[in-house]
């Protein structure tokens, strides 16, 4: 089994082989563009982003500068992602992000490691576990997740968290490590943000909005 067949199969691999170098560049060199684009450009982002990452979905906003290992090539989005400033995705590995996930500013979600044992370490050794984020989930500004997370659905993680484990579907979680504080419920309904009550119904806030 060759180094690009170890990386893909979550083994330890040697990352600065030369042919996964050579690919690797390749896919950096379309991330630059990206970044080099201007408000204005648009439509060249879009083409760009499809040319970067390995699917994307329709209505997909990241904000530059992004940064990514493998410039996007081992991540899939849905439709329909935001992201804020600064994102960075560590995509050695898998990163799957679902419909209507929210990143804020400052996010980074990485799919490689290194083993602990130092005369390995010293060497770059690298292995590399997925990361799946499913729909519709916000990640706050300035969280960390680490290699082999899943994130469940309509999931909130609260600023500065660090993800070290799996999160389930409909909660709100944060801290270091991150943890579940609670479930999304009929408070949610009722505040939008601590003591701050919606003006009207969900229903017709959800009007406000075009599909």
């Amino acid at each position: 089994m060759n180094n690009a067949e170890r990386m893909t199969a979550g083994l330890i691999y040697n990352p600065n082989d030369p042919e996964i170098s050579r690919r690797q560049i390749e896919a950096l060199e379309v991330l630059y563009d990206f970044n080099a684009t201007r408000p204005s450009q648009a439509a060249e982002r879009a083409t760009l982003m499809k040319r970067m990452f390995a699917s994307v979905g329709d209505g997909c906003y990241l904000e530059p500068p992004f940064r990514a290992n493998w410039g996007g090539a081992n991540v899939t989005l849905g439709d329909r992602v935001y992201a804020n400033f600064n994102l960075t995705l560590v995509d050695d590995g898998p990163i799957v992000i679902g419909n209507d996930v929210m990143f804020g500013p400052n996010v980074v979600v990485t799919s490689a490691g290194h083993p602990v044992l130092p005369e390995l370490r010293r060497r770059a050794a690298q292995y590399n576990l997925p990361v799946e984020i499913g729909d519709n989930v916000w990640i706050g500004s300035g969280v960390q997740i680490m290699p082999g997370v899943t994130i469940g659905e309509n999931t909130v993680v609260g600023a500065g968290s660090v993800v070290t484990r799996d999160l389930p579907a409909n909660v709100v979680a944060l801290g270091v490590p991150c943890r579940v504080v609670r479930e999304i419920g009929e408070h949610d309904r009722t505040y939008y943000w601590r003591d701050r009550m919606f003006d009207m119904s969900v229903e017709d806030l959800a009007g406000l909005f075009t599909d």
